[in-house]
C-alpha cells in the first residue's frame, strides 16, 4: 500500500519560512519523480515544484522561483520543500505527488501523478 504523508505546514507571518516534508512508503521511491502542488480555497490545484528521481532536474512555477527549493533524500524516502520569503498568496493546502519516472507525461499536470498525499495546510498571515 502506497502512502505519501506530508508534514511541516502551519501558520507563519509574511516573509517567514517553512519546510515541508513528504514521507513515502510502499513504493520504490527512486523510481518516481516527485512534485509539490498546492490548492487555495476556490482555486484549482496548481503545480509548485518537481524533482526528478535522480535529483538531476528540478522545475518550479514562476510564482515560487527563487523563494522555494525542492529536494529529496532517496535513502530516507523523503522529499522536501523549503519555502522562504513566504507571501499571503502562498496560502494553500500543499500536496505531494509521485509520478513513475518512465511515464512520458506532463509533469506540470496533476493528472500525470500516480499517488498523492492528504495535504498539509500552509497559512501565511500578512
Amino acid at each position: 500500500q502506497v502512502q505519501l504523508e506530508e508534514s511541516g505546514g502551519g501558520l507563519v507571518q509574511a516573509g517567514g519560512s517553512l519546510r515541508l516534508s513528504c514521507a513515502a512508503s510502499g513504493l520504490t521511491f527512486g523510481s518516481y519523480g516527485m512534485a509539490w502542488f498546492r490548492q487555495a480555497p476556490g482555486k484549482e490545484r496548481e503545480f509548485v515544484a518537481y524533482i526528478s528521481w535522480s535529483r538531476a532536474s528540478t522545475y518550479y512555477a514562476d510564482s515560487v522561483k527563487g523563494r522555494f527549493t525542492i529536494s529529496r533524500d532517496n535513502a530516507k524516502n523523503t522529499m522536501y520543500l523549503q519555502m522562504n520569503s513566504l507571501k499571503p498568496e502562498d496560502t494553500a493546502v500543499y500536496y505531494c505527488g509521485a509520478r513513475f519516472s518512465a511515464r512520458r507525461s506532463n509533469r506540470y499536470s496533476d493528472s500525470s501523478y500516480d499517488f498523492w498525499g492528504q495535504g498539509t495546510q500552509v497559512t501565511v498571515a500578512s
